[in-house]
């Protein structure tokens, strides 16, 4: 039996074959279904990190490349690219496979941040990651970069909520007027 290692970052696979229970109205893999296999992914990935039971905290924008088909096997290839106190950036690149034909395609990536939790539910420290080779360092950049704008863009929406949203009834007319004016012009 292998010895596990709490932050060990060996990379987390799992494969699966898409079968027709998860087909949407047009029989390809139903978005939903895709995003509850990624959070399943990035638990395990990120649970088995840090040797403790953990919570999504958020899913970066989630870009569907391609359809994924009823029939072909997904492979989910999964590993923590940064670690901050208690939350862990996992990245996940997901390939679907047309068993017969031996065609692999990339369909999507995505960055999931789990937060590693105690028997109360609240946050505690997840294992530092070990920066080893040169691939891990750059992935350790770029998640911390991609961390940095998910703070600001989440700054943003606030400010944006605060303005526009939670002050519906006491927004000047002509200022509405001038920003759905300024809106359609940036559209068309």
């Amino acid at each position: 039996m292998k010895e596990r290692r709490i932050g060990n970052n060996e990379p987390f696979t799992m494969t699966m074959l898409m079968t027709p229970d998860l087909a949407n109205f047009s029989g390809k893999v139903h978005g939903g279904a895709l995003l509850k296999l990624l959070d399943q992914v990035a638990y395990a990935c990120a649970s088995r990190f840090c040797g403790q039971y953990v919570v999504t905290l958020s899913v970066d924008q989630v870009m569907f490349k391609q359809a994924i088909h009823v029939g072909e096997l997904v492979t989910f290839k999964a590993r923590i690219n940064h670690v901050g106190r208690s939350s862990m950036e996992v990245g996940i690149r997901v390939e679907a496979e047309n068993i017969q034909k031996g065609d692999v395609r990339h369909t999507n990536t995505c960055y999931i941040t789990m937060v590693s939790v105690n028997e109360d539910g609240k946050s505690c420290p997840a294992p530092k990651l070990p920066l080893k080779t040169p691939k891990e360092k750059a992935r350790f950049i770029a998640a911390q970069i991609r961390k940095e704008i998910r703070k600001e863009h989440h700054e943003r929406m606030e400010r944006v909520r605060d303005q526009w949203s939670n002050n519906s009834q006491n927004l000047d007319p002509e200022k509405i007027a001038a920003e759905l004016e300024r809106i359609r012009k940036g559209n068309s």
